[in-house]
């Protein structure tokens, strides 16, 4: 075989990690790889030629992806040439659906293998899209099992590889150690994790309100300390700003990254919906999900989802496992309280323990390993039909 190129898209903190995870395995299969496309600071890491920053890509809510569509239209026109006029041997969408899709049907149009990582929410809102995906995507890789059934009913070739998140975290993270890394000691109070967001429009909404709540909670409960991992320099300045001019006098300390330390150390996580409750929960941390987005994406969402959740925990296990609070009642007066049982309930929280250890048990399946394989298995095939 010749050496192997692989376009490859990723539109976000998360999709980076994934990515990364899914390259390190694919050069194990093919030592000469060569990946192209986009990717953040980890993908690049693996010697991927990033044709623009991820960030470009990394917009949410309607809003604010009306205000950057013709950027994200004029950025997929130049992929589909470059990858149309020099085919890669296969290209892999991660996540960011709405730009992606699009991408992989016209890709597939070219006679390009196009492989799909981390299932659109289809089986929550618009499932009118698994016509798109059945002409996009030649093989999709879920890391939910519940989202595998869904999709194999309606016709589209995947494979569940699990979530690299529950390979990586240990079953029984090291508190101890979590707290010493972060410069915390045992004498210290109790730690409460916040984590607003790892968007400048999530924070921009939700540090404020995250701020407040630790107001609410210091009244409420003695000796708490706050930390918060900040994705980007950026993000760390506008959080910055937020506590000076709305929370001077708490205990709360800012650190760059280490978003894995802050939830091992944590006693309590209060959090924006998203990958983060999969990894507070891979974490065993007990959690309060919030989420706010502008007016218009809140009340499209309402109209569309078909689900009673939006918190990652509570849709594995098909029940409201965690407490989750959306839009306006994303206030500090209905937070202090949820988070407050957390500390104040022993029983509830180990049985959250329990049942957050039972899905880590579920999503433990080697996932990079398990994704390559797959991808393996496709480039096999368009080689088989070449000969």
């Amino acid at each position: 075989m010749t050496v192997v190129r692989i376009g490859i898209v990723a539109g976000e903190l998360s999709g980076d990690y994934l990515g990364a995870g899914l390259m390190r395995e694919l050069r194990r299969i093919y030592p000469d790889v060569q990946f192209e496309g986009i990717g953040g600071e980890r993908m690049v890491a693996e010697t991927m030629d990033s044709f623009y920053p991820m960030e470009t890509l990394s917009v949410m809510g309607l809003a604010e992806v009306v205000r950057h569509l013709p950027t994200l239209l004029r950025i997929r026109r130049h992929l589909v040439r470059r990858f149309c006029a020099n085919p890669p041997d296969a290209f892999i969408g991660i996540d960011a659906p709405d730009f992606n899709l699009g991408l992989e049907h016209r890709l597939k149009q070219c006679g390009i293998p196009t492989v799909h990582y981390v299932s659109p929410t289809v089986w929550a809102w618009r499932q009118g899209r698994v016509k798109i995906i059945r002409r996009a995507v030649d093989r999709m890789l879920s890391i939910f099992p519940f989202e595998t059934d869904f999709l194999l009913r309606h016709g589209i070739p995947t494979t569940f590889v699990g979530h690299p998140l529950a390979d990586s975290i240990a079953m029984q993270p090291d508190q101890t150690a979590a707290r010493h890394c972060l410069g915390i000691t045992s004498r210290e109070p109790t730690v409460i994790a916040l984590l607003p967001g790892s968007r400048m429009s999530e924070v921009t909404r939700l540090g404020p309100v995250f701020l407040a709540t630790a107001q609410w909670l210091v009244r409420h409960h003695h000796r708490l300390e706050f930390i918060i991992p900040c994705a980007t320099a950026a993000i760390q300045s506008l959080l910055h700003t937020q506590i000076q001019t709305q929370a001077a006098g708490l205990n709360i300390r800012l650190f760059f990254g280490q978003s894995t330390d802050c939830l091992a150390a944590a006693d309590a996580v209060l959090l924006a919906s998203g990958t983060a409750t999969l990894e507070t929960l891979l974490h065993k941390r007990p959690m309060v999900v919030a989420y706010k987005v502008a007016p218009v994406s809140a009340w499209l969402a309402k109209r569309l989802i078909r689900t009673d959740y939006i918190a990652m925990p509570n849709l594995i296990a098909k029940r409201p496992l965690v407490s989750e609070f959306v839009q306006h009642q994303a206030r500090p007066d209905l937070l202090g309280p949820a988070i407050l049982r957390l500390l104040t309930e022993p029983a509830h929280t180990a049985e959250l323990r329990q049942a957050f250890t039972t899905i880590h048990q579920q999503l433990r399946c080697n996932a990079n390993h398990q994704a390559a394989q797959a991808v393996a298995k496709l480039l096999a095939t368009k080689y088989e039909v070449k000969g």
